[in-house]
């Protein structure tokens, strides 16, 4: 059976307030050209499908219509499973009609593996989906199940033994897997994951996951990675789309894992050509040298943060002259060395006017924003005010 691993789609997610819609949508597509081209029997999704629990209406239809694209009229199974940052209400809430069409929604944690027959490949497939484990939603599993002493146990230790049971229910001379979206101790993190581990609290040991099932399939952490010391092959597919400059560079890709019934799983990147890379440009030069990669049209179809080496501020003109010429741009990052003097000693920020050190300050803080007339004229004011009262003391 081959099976395909994607995770942490982040529908709806935008980067700076610019939109991610249409990179989300081209990521879809090409999910739906794998699945044909490397024919691919079922398809699992390991959590965070949306950015947040209240997914805007465009995100939610291009996740239906991307479902229905993969599950090719209920022909394969697609499971997908809530991460910590989708609603698991919502999420389920479309299950009674997504069912009979392939397609399951599992906004919970559950406690039995869910055993599904999957056509093309005339086997079934027993999956212990586990959807993002809180500790409120797992304790309510796990007082169904289990007596009142693993309830006070420590949260991995939850985890290991709501494993272990799932893989003793799995069914026989089925193809075994489990899927998660939880973060496990030792992956590779990046900016763009919301915590969900507090003070380690969440963070569940790589010998915890179920030894029981061929594959693991994880979501969470947005950097593909194979978790080496758990007991089976387990693996985070990472985000389709680099959602932060932390992930710069990273190469993004989806899991293709082979499995049989009774037998061990084989796992295999497929990269991904879809979605704007995030790239950081460090003018050591100064602003002449931003100047040069525009005209060369450098990283054209990019998302990129600027740090600018400057003696002087720049203009608010200059800023929106960069902005208007490369509409990638989302931060502007100033980084000021010190002028000497004709007396050889450097200049003091006294001498700059206080207007620019505070809308050098403002876009510092901001990440490159400026600030408007009303707002400079504000500070001025306030400004004002603050030299009169110290005045006043003296």
């Amino acid at each position: 059976m081959r099976i395909l691993h994607t995770a942490d789609w982040h529908l709806g997610k935008t980067l700076e307030g610019r939109s991610r819609l249409k990179e989300q949508e081209d990521f879809l597509d090409e999910l739906a050209r794998i699945v044909k081209d490397e024919n691919i029997d079922a398809v699992v999704m390991a959590g965070d499908a949306f950015d947040t629990v209240n997914p805007p209406a465009l995100a939610e239809q291009l996740f239906y219509e991307s479902l229905s694209a993969l599950s090719d009229k209920g022909t394969r199974p697609v499971v997908v499973i809530a991460g910590n940052h989708d609603n698991p209400d919502r999420l389920s809430a479309a299950s009674p009609l997504t069912t009979d069409h392939g397609i399951y929604l599992i906004g919970y944690p559950k406690a039995e593996p869910i055993d599904i027959e999957v056509p093309s490949s005339g086997e079934i497939l027993s999956i212990a989906a586990l959807a993002y484990p809180s500790e409120s939603r797992l304790n309510e599993v796990l007082s169904e199940t289990f007596d009142e002493k693993l309830l006070r146990d420590q949260y991995d230790e939850k985890i290991k033994q709501t494993f272990q049971h799932m893989s003793r229910k799995f069914k026989k001379g089925a193809v075994q897997i489990a899927a998660s979206h939880i973060y496990v101790a030792g992956g590779s993190q990046t900016d763009s994951e919301r915590p969900i581990e507090v003070g380690g609290a969440y963070t569940v040991a790589a010998e915890s996951l179920p030894e029981g099932a061929a594959y693991v399939a994880l979501g969470h952490l947005h950097r593909p990675q194979t978790i080496k010391r758990a007991r089976t092959l387990a693996r985070y597919s990472g985000s389709p789309l680099a959602y932060s400059f932390s992930e710069a560079g990273y190469a993004k890709s989806v899991t293709v894992v082979e499995a049989a019934p009774g037998g061990p799983a084989t796992a295999n990147e497929i990269f991904l050509s879809s979605g704007k890379p995030l790239v950081k440009w460090k003018a050591t030069e100064g602003i002449s040298q931003v100047y040069s990669w525009l005209e060369e049209e450098r990283d054209k179809n990019a998302w990129i943060d600027l740090e600018i080496h400057l003696t002087d501020q720049l203009s608010i003109e200059e800023i929106h002259r960069l902005r208007k010429a490369h509409q990638g741009i989302i931060h502007i990052r100033p980084v000021f060395q010190d002028i000497p003097s004709s007396a050889g000693q450097t200049v003091q920020s006294r001498q700059v006017p206080i207007e620019e050190r505070f809308i050098a300050f403002y876009e510092r803080q901001t990440g490159g924003a400026v600030p408007d007339e009303e707002t400079v004229k504000l500070f001025l004011e306030l400004a004002s005010t603050a030299e009169l009262e110290e005045g006043d003391d003296t």
